[in-house]
């Protein structure tokens, strides 16, 4: 039989309905056949792509530096072989886009061009593990600000480019040797967060770019963050193994562990930072009272101890994600914060955290 005739027959017989598809439900957000409008529509919406073309453009610089800082012979010892470089200068071909998207959206006179940057690494191991921690914080410091553009069609282009990111952050960690996904969800940050991490490796920019609004925090450093260059356990008394490049490393060995000590020093107010150091580090916050943990879904509080004068420590939570499961709350690179009060917040209001912030974020390399 035809499959015409056949076709027929089972309409007939009800097999298929005849009738047209159901309508689209109800709801959703511009979806009345209303053109996209993708340009800000709010000082939130530029300054937070503003922010964003910023991070875009360190990382694109900062992938040509380390293929143009160290040899070949250099990237080989470190397990990093042709195809890997290649990746890398891939990697900075697609910065290369995103920079290009976000200054479109923006448009020529008020997009920022590239600065001039500074970075500590001395090593091709350092390399890769500072661009790891660089893509953690835009990915994150962009996941933190999606949500609450004004502008829903430049949302649209913004999450096709963090997945991206994400795809980057993740090779790069098997680069490093880490676990590629350690977590189940990511985090995000507030843009006041991402800019104080960020701004203090701008060493001047060209004078036509916009001041970049957001809020520098004073900074805080972790003395004894978990060195993913040399160790691939951490749990045992730091008695841990050199790590290699590969696809995977076993989870069950990771670079902290509930319960550890953790030691911070923070800076006061007032330093300034970033280009031209036009910027000053300023804070809301009262007295230094606890570490908030900003982690997947969740920001973890625990007290901040042996305070003295801008140093103090903390001891690592547990916990997982919903209890009982296999996705501990602390993993990955994952971002540690003083404040004055353990105020609740979830990923769609972590900003209401900036008001209590007194120094931070430090990147915590967790696992």
């Amino acid at each position: 039989m035809k499959t015409a005739t056949v076709l027929a027959t089972l309409i007939s017989l009800g097999s298929l309905g005849a009738s047209a598809p159901p309508p689209t439900p109800s709801g959703g957000l511009g979806t009345n056949g209303s053109t996209p409008v993708y340009r800000p529509l709010s000082d939130f919406d530029f300054q937070s792509l503003n922010l964003a073309l910023n991070q875009e453009l360190i990382e694109l610089d900062l992938f040509h530096f380390g293929l143009a800082r160290f040899s070949v012979a250099e990237f080989e010892a470190a397990g990093l072989t042709a195809e890997d470089r290649f990746l890398i200068e891939f990697m900075a071909d697609q910065e290369v886009g995103h920079a290009k998207m976000i200054s479109n959206v923006l448009g020529p006179a008020r997009a920022a061009k590239s600065c001039t940057y500074t970075y500590d690494f001395t090593t091709v191991r350092g390399f890769v593990d500072f661009s790891q921690k660089v893509t953690r914080v835009g990915e994150s410091g962009g996941w933190g600000f999606l949500e609450h553009l004004d502008s829903r069609d430049v949302a649209q282009l913004l999450v096709q480019s963090l997945s991206t990111e994400a795809r980057q952050q993740m090779i790069l960690r098997q680069f490093e040797g880490l676990f590629p996904m350690p977590v189940w969800f990511e985090p995000g940050i507030t843009q006041s967060m991402a800019w104080t991490l960020l701004a203090p490796h701008l060493v001047t920019c060209p004078a036509g770019n916009p001041r970049i609004a957001w809020q520098n925090f004073p900074a805080l450093n972790i003395t004894n963050n978990p060195n993913a260059t040399a160790l691939v356990n951490g749990s045992n008394n730091n008695n841990g193994s050199a790590t290699t490049p590969a696809i995977t490393h076993n989870r069950s060995e990771p670079l902290s562990y509930p319960g550890r000590t953790v030691s911070l020093k923070w800076e006061l107010p007032g330093k300034t930072v970033g280009p031209n150091n036009n910027y000053t580090t300023s804070t809301t916050a009262g007295s230094p009272k606890f570490v908030a943990w900003i982690s997947q879904l969740n920001t973890t509080y625990t007290k901040l101890d042996n305070i003295s004068g801008q140093s103090g420590s903390t001891i690592q939570p547990g916990g997982a994600v919903f209890g009982g499961n296999t996705a501990p709350i602390v993993n990955g690179s994952m971002f540690v914060v003083i404040t004055d009060a353990n105020v609740t917040v979830t990923p769609a209001n972590i900003s209401m955290i900036n008001k209590h912030v007194v120094a931070g974020p430090a990147v915590y390399q967790a696992g």
